[in-house]
């Protein structure tokens, strides 16, 4: 099977190396794509000069938008899986054979890497747990399905979800609202235990000050998305 790794990354000069070579190291089975969405730092000057693969988008599209553009890479490239790893080096490619291995075997269409299963490593802060908890429990009033981790920006997913997500992913903060999508099309999302680390470097694209637009927006989608069901 084409395993295919995306890493999102916008102004990850401190992260970058670090993050492709534990993939390198951890997951040498996976091929990567680095997402360079416009970077304002030297992100991209690095890519170049450690002979990464790495495509520069033009402009600045956001998380949703660098993601799409992984998932349309892996589409054009006849890829069996895709992974989302952020460039940030908190999600340890270690697992990523593990989450390969029980998507093949319980069949299902998207696997997240979740932190709050066995509730070991970086568990982020007091207040997004909060806001991770609002998520889950409106995921489950809607869909009837619990999600521990639905802003888990590790997930894999299948060819038929890669599809879906080449031709349209939410543009904004878009892991809650994605895997509602998934599961609005009666797709199977399931979670395996994983361990995260804290940044290790760079700033979060979610900060104190952002965090209400955040809630609100997200929970709008999520309600539309929902009723685009009916």
């Amino acid at each position: 099977m084409k395993k295919l790794i995306i890493i999102p990354a916008y102004n990850e000069s401190e992260n970058i190396v670090g993050t492709v070579e534990a993939i390198k190291r951890e997951a040498p089975d996976f091929d990567y794509v680095i997402i360079n969405d416009c970077s304002k730092d030297n992100t991209l000057e690095i890519c170049h000069e450690h002979g990464y693969n790495v495509v520069a988008l033009p402009i600045n599209l956001g998380i949703g938008g660098a993601v799409q553009t992984g998932y349309l890479y892996a589409k054009r490239n006849g890829y069996d899986i895709a992974v989302q790893v952020d460039g940030d080096g908190q999600h340890d490619p270690k697992f990523l054979e593990e989450m390969a291995a029980y998507m093949e075997k319980e069949k299902v269409n998207m696997v997240i890497g979740s932190r709050f299963i066995e509730k070991q490593g970086f568990q982020s802060s007091g207040l997004r747990r909060v806001g991770i908890k609002y998520f889950t429990h409106l995921i489950k009033i809607l869909t009837g399905v619990t999600i521990t981790d639905p802003t888990s920006g590790l997930r894999m997913v299948d060819r038929e979800i890669i599809e879906m997500f080449a031709e349209d992913y939410p543009k904004d903060y878009p892991e809650p609202e994605s895997v509602v999508t998934v599961l609005n099309r009666g797709k199977k999302v399931k979670e395996i235990p994983v361990i995260m680390k804290e940044r290790s470097g760079g700033v979060s694209s979610i900060s104190m000050k952002n965090s209400v637009y955040y809630m609100i927006k997200v929970s709008m989608a999520i309600l539309i998305e929902r009723i685009r069901k009916y």
